[in-house]
């Protein structure tokens, strides 16, 4: 899949295009991208690199790269927002996305918005497909309990610890591919060896606490504990995700490691010794391998 940061390109091919910020790539998201992909012209998509709203994604550009690859997409516009922003919404429709990306049908949600102050709509793409012979895909929302999937909706999830929910509207486990860092060593001489990964800024933060999960690295895919927070019994400077995996023995620093969250277990909390940390670590794993069915 080929990414591009930048519009200055000549003769591209008739592209099904796919319209949004896709910060989550969650059902209503592959409900547009399945549209796109359902067409005879290069499945491609149109994106920011960052949400407009300035909110948090659920979802690393790693992820979604390779996510999208997946699903069969060939090329991504991956855009800078502030370099489109004053850009009036007809102009941005019709020499970009129809003259310039020769898109032949366009494909977004109903409440997709666009062009400076958000003034583009359907109503807009829909008279300028027209006019350009394109084909305009408007894909309704897709519900949940009556509710509509929303990236709000599942950030609101991650951020309570009500990881099944969040993962439900994703369609995938929540988690992240990371690079493993060294950290304080402290769960080494505890005898519970933990990877540590620093979290992006700009990734929507799970309830900090302890977490089973599943981890997949170059090995094999083994279940573990881990613990989202600031490690407040021995301190953390930044928020991270550390990891115990029992049954995995090995170095991980400086390779990327897929963690995916399955359920909360407790909040984060301070110890008053390393020997109470160190019993409640392996208390916290057991409960993770009977919720992760490692048994």
């Amino acid at each position: 899949m080929e990414i591009l940061e930048t519009l200055d390109i000549d003769n591209c091919a008739p592209a099904s295009l796919a319209l949004g910020t896709f910060d989550g790539l969650h059902l209503g998201h592959r409900a547009v991208l399945e549209s796109a992909l359902d067409s005879e012209y290069s499945p491609q998509v149109f994106t920011f690199k960052k949400s407009p709203s300035g909110d948090p994604a659920l979802i690393t550009q790693e992820d979604k790269a390779a996510e999208l690859s997946g699903m069969g997409i060939e090329r991504v516009y991956s855009m800078d927002f502030h370099r489109l922003r004053d850009m009036e919404a007809e102009g941005f429709a019709r020499d970009i996305l129809l003259r310039r990306l020769n898109a032949r049908r366009i494909c977004c949600g109903e409440d997709f918005r666009f062009g400076r102050g958000a003034r583009g709509n359907v109503e807009l793409l829909s008279r300028l497909c027209k006019e350009y012979g394109a084909e305009l895909i408007v894909v309704p929302p897709v519900l949940d309990g009556g509710e509509k999937v929303s990236s709000t909706r599942i950030r609101r999830a991650v951020a309570e610890g009500d990881i099944s929910t969040a993962s439900r509207l994703l369609g995938r486990p929540f988690g992240f591919t990371l690079e493993v860092i060294h950290g304080n060593h402290i769960g080494t001489g505890l005898g519970t060896p933990t990877i540590n990964q620093a979290l992006p800024e700009d990734l929507t933060l799970p309830r900090f606490g302890v977490y089973a999960a599943w981890c997949e690295t170059e090995s094999g895919r083994y279940y573990g504990v881990c613990n989202i927070g600031v490690k407040p019994t021995v301190g953390s400077d930044r928020v991270l995700a550390e990891t115990w995996m029992p049954e995995f023995d090995g170095d991980l620093y400086g390779r990327r490691v897929r963690v995916e969250l399955m359920d909360f277990i407790r909040p984060e909390r301070k110890f008053s010794s390393l020997d109470q940390l160190k019993e409640e670590i392996r208390r916290n794993a057991i409960r993770a391998k009977e919720i992760t069915g490692a048994l």
